[in-house]
């Protein structure tokens, strides 16, 4: 693979920023419950750098909060991530009033005063960005069963969110 060995890692933060405003979707898991792995939608703001947010119910395997860490594949398959933090509850109505939408109601029809919501966030830590362009040549080659190690380029960087 034509990896960069020393790629920027602020290059790689904002592809991988990028890609999570255009597919929020993460498998999210508690670090205390290896079987509490499941999809959840980020509720990302642009002003925040170092946090994400959750909507769950008060009684869902997440609302026990703590370590937990969340895995990333970009709808384009181009950026993949690993990243940990910590859960906690959000206690801002401010922040809920925000994080708010349609998209939400959709999931949480008793609305915002609903008594068994909650807001998570997640303090962001350290993180692993995969980063990966393929050309359409290379997606050619690759159908074909041909060598594409040395036509996709990007990098992999550690770092923290």
């Amino acid at each position: 693979m034509n990896y960069d060995k020393h790629p920027d890692p602020e290059k790689l933060k904002h592809e991988f920023w990028e890609a999570m405003s255009k597919s929020p979707f993460v498998m999210l898991q508690l670090g205390s419950d290896p079987d509490s792995a499941a999809p959840m939608t980020a509720q990302l703001d642009k002003d925040a750098n170092s946090a994400i947010w959750f909507f769950t119910y008060r009684d869902n395997r997440f609302a026990k909060l703590g370590p937990a860490t969340a895995t990333y594949a970009s709808k384009g398959h181009d950026v993949f991530a690993r990243f940990h933090g910590v859960l906690s509850e959000e206690t801002s109505r401010e922040r809920l009033d925000k994080q708010w939408d349609n998209t939400v109601q959709a999931w949480f029809p008793g609305g915002k005063d609903d008594p068994k919501l909650l807001l998570m966030r997640m303090d962001l830590g350290d993180a692993s960005i995969w980063y990966g362009d393929m050309s359409m040549i290379a997606v050619g080659k690759m159908l074909l069963g041909m060598d594409v190690t040395d036509d996709v380029a990007g990098g992999q960087v550690e770092t923290t969110l």
